[in-house]
């Protein structure tokens, strides 16, 4: 249940324009539905692919709640062109669970049913429920098209074997603090002629390039959701990651040696002290639990140009397609699996599966602030590990300071542009100035198509 990728959305992009025409434009296809009756029938839903425990436990209790409704489940991953030929078709699912970045995209074509409706009936308050920041993904002028679920932090977990063969404190990884991070990358950092052995840090620079850029006071959307690639303010988090890869041999050297590690398995970074420290996401500690004999962690936050904790909100969401055939079933289905009850069904079945195999609970990040606080207070209890502890307590501690990337029509297409911009930048190819440009140019043509009526 995870969500480690993203995945393309250009060819979904490009079939949206096709379906403009047919889409409904500025009415509201939820309008004449009624979310209060009982929920009845056949519900088709698509997603859930590769349910672990936390997906399964989930399931069955939302399957406990809606006595009389039959659900057939498409498990396959939500792929954006299988979505719009279906949309297209009339073959309408009548509930998606898609990545949050593509929720604005299709709600500003009218593929998506306004939810606002269906949380009044449901008694549900989405700024209650979920965090601000998670809501403020998938709400689209003045309305919340989205049942959000998962919000996985990211901070920088530290390899305190490497930091102290290396004479780092924690305190010197301050992103906020160029000059001293700098000074500590350098302390650390290992190289056999030009190749990186041992990064001092490891910024994620692609796949945490917005972090690094609203972190530094940047600003990649407006209020209406059009990109703003080539706001100024956008140079600063660009130029320290520069600033961070080339003192480590460049970013050309730095992506190989990363795309070398075993991030998964045996022979990971932290076990192979491949790293000194790494901006990851909260799930990741649960990858290297089962190392816990082999490493010492601890974390720090990432923290804004301010020095502040900052955090950036990723994670996915379930939506009612228009023309959805059972909405009043799919309303109360997506709203049961993201209550508080279902969230604990799911902690309980995670506590059940650690304890099973000898592992270390790290906690369960909902998207929901009392979810996540119920399942902390009664499952996550001492590793015994007072470095594992720590990072989990960070974890915690940071989600609040969480932030949305934005929503738009081209949020997608903003994020893949921002990551062609960094790149080009960390190359050489282009300046940031230059790049950002062309990103911005790129993005406001995916945007001008997503929205052309």
């Amino acid at each position: 249940m995870r969500n480690r990728t993203l995945v393309g959305v250009a060819a979904g992009v490009a079939s949206l324009a096709l379906l403009t025409s047919c889409s409904g434009g500025g009415e509201n296809p939820a309008a004449d539905i009624d979310f209060g009756a009982t929920p009845s029938g056949t519900l088709a839903a698509w997603g859930f692919e590769n349910a672990d425990d936390v997906g399964q436990s989930r399931l069955d209790y939302a399957a406990g709640q809606l006595d009389g409704v039959e659900v057939t489940l498409d498990a396959t991953a939500f792929d954006a062109q299988k979505f719009t030929t279906r949309i297209a078709s009339g073959d309408v699912p009548d509930v998606v669970q898609m990545d949050r970045r593509y929720v604005t995209t299709y709600a500003a074509q009218g593929l998506l049913m306004p939810l606002d409706a269906c949380f009044e009936a449901k008694g549900v308050n989405p700024t209650e429920r979920w965090y601000q920041n998670v809501v403020d993904d998938v709400t689209y002028q003045d309305a919340v098209y989205a049942v959000s679920q998962f919000y996985q932090p990211p901070a920088i977990l530290l390899n305190m074997n490497v930091l102290n063969e290396a004479g780092v404190t924690p305190e010197e990884l301050d992103t906020s603090k160029m000059d001293g991070l700098l000074a500590a990358v350098g302390k650390i950092y290992q190289a056999s002629g030009s190749n990186p052995t041992r990064l001092g840090f490891d910024p994620v620079a692609t796949g945490q390039g917005g972090l690094w850029v609203l972190g530094m006071g940047g600003q990649l959307i407006n209020d209406t959701g059009t990109p703003t690639l080539d706001d100024p303010s956008n140079a600063a988090g660009i130029d320290a990651l520069k600033r961070i890869t080339d003192a480590q041999g460049g970013y050309a050297a730095v992506k190989s040696f990363t795309d070398s590690f075993d991030t998964f398995g045996d022979a990971n970074q932290f076990v192979k002290n491949q790293v000194g420290a790494q901006i990851a996401n909260q799930w990741y500690p649960n990858v290297l639990g089962a190392y816990r004999d082999q490493i010492s962690l601890q974390a720090v936050p990432f923290r804004d140009a301010e020095g502040q904790p900052f955090s950036l909100a990723s994670g996915t969401a379930f939506v009612i397609p228009a023309g959805a055939k059972n909405p009043a079933a799919a309303c109360a289905w997506m709203t049961d699996l993201t209550s508080t009850d279902a969230w604990m069904a799911a902690g309980s079945a995670r506590a059940s599966t650690i304890e099973s195999k000898g592992g270390l609970n790290t906690g369960l990040f909902t998207g929901s602030p009392e979810a996540d606080e119920m399942i902390r207070d009664q499952f996550v209890v001492p590793t015994g590990d007072a470095g594992f502890d720590q990072v989990i307590s960070t974890y915690y501690d940071v989600v609040s300071s969480g932030r949305s990337f934005g929503s738009s029509p081209a949020g997608q297409d903003i994020q893949n542009e921002l990551n062609n911009a960094i790149t080009a930048v960390l190359l050489g190819d282009k300046t940031t100035e230059q790049a950002l440009a062309d990103a911005q140019q790129a993005a406001q043509r995916a945007f001008d198509n997503a929205t052309a009526q």
